[in-house]
């Protein structure tokens, strides 16, 4: 799964990296205002984690903008501003949630899975429909009442096509959801991810639609 961090503290911002991967999220970091409202505005993120504080345009600022555009991605604000005006006045503007510095990692990690969840609706950590599904707490596939554990880029693949089951996706629109910035796609790492999980799951749970993408089929 991708995140937005934005955050203008380097060794805040290094630490939540190094964090971030190695609980399986590819992160796209930016330190101020003007490029995260730019990078929300051009990517596909599971989840944003917005600080306050920033140069160039301010936190409350880049949130009043994305969801004055429709910009429905969930947005967890971090930041060391613990004024009970700032926090009404952020979540008022459509914030999913708040979490004050200094934090812990799986605090942070719960959070995010929560906001996730209500995106989906969902009152568990369970998405999907059908005879497969996703759990986000283990980073599981289910599949027919059996329990598969995920590389993180199966599980950013299989979250991407489990958000809504059935939906086209296209090879760009996966690369971008399993890889941040910087980091090289090979020509066929969709293909060896999906090969994966068809091997996992059966070879007709994911169907390539051809000249489109690939979508999960309900195969109860």
């Amino acid at each position: 799964m991708r995140v937005l961090l934005v955050e203008d503290d380097e060794m805040i911002g290094n630490s939540l990296v190094r964090g971030l991967e190695r609980s399986g999220w590819a992160v796209d970091w930016v330190r101020d205002g003007l490029l995260a409202r730019s990078a929300l505005a051009d990517g596909d993120y599971t989840c944003v984690l917005l600080d306050l504080g920033l140069p160039g345009l301010d936190g409350v600022e880049v949130l009043r903008h994305a969801r004055g555009l429709g910009n429905d991605t969930p947005i967890l604000i971090l930041t060391a501003r613990d004024g009970l005006g700032q926090r009404v006045e952020g979540l008022d503007l459509g914030a999913d949630d708040y979490l004050l510095k200094p934090f812990e990692l799986p605090e942070l990690l719960a959070r995010m899975r929560a906001v996730v969840r209500r995106r989906h609706g969902a009152s568990n950590s369970i998405i999907g429909s059908g005879s497969v599904q996703l759990d986000l707490t283990t980073r599981e596939v289910l599949y027919r009442g059996m329990r598969e554990t995920l590389t993180a880029r199966e599980f950013a693949l299989m979250h991407a096509m489990l958000e809504r089951p059935g939906a086209i996706l296209s090879r760009e629109q996966l690369e971008n959801r399993i890889y941040g910035w910087g980091e090289e796609v090979m020509s066929n790492a969709v293909d060896v991810i999906i090969h994966n999980m068809r091997r996992k799951l059966g070879a007709d749970t994911i169907r390539n639609v051809r000249g489109l993408g690939w979508r999960v089929v309900d195969s109860q």
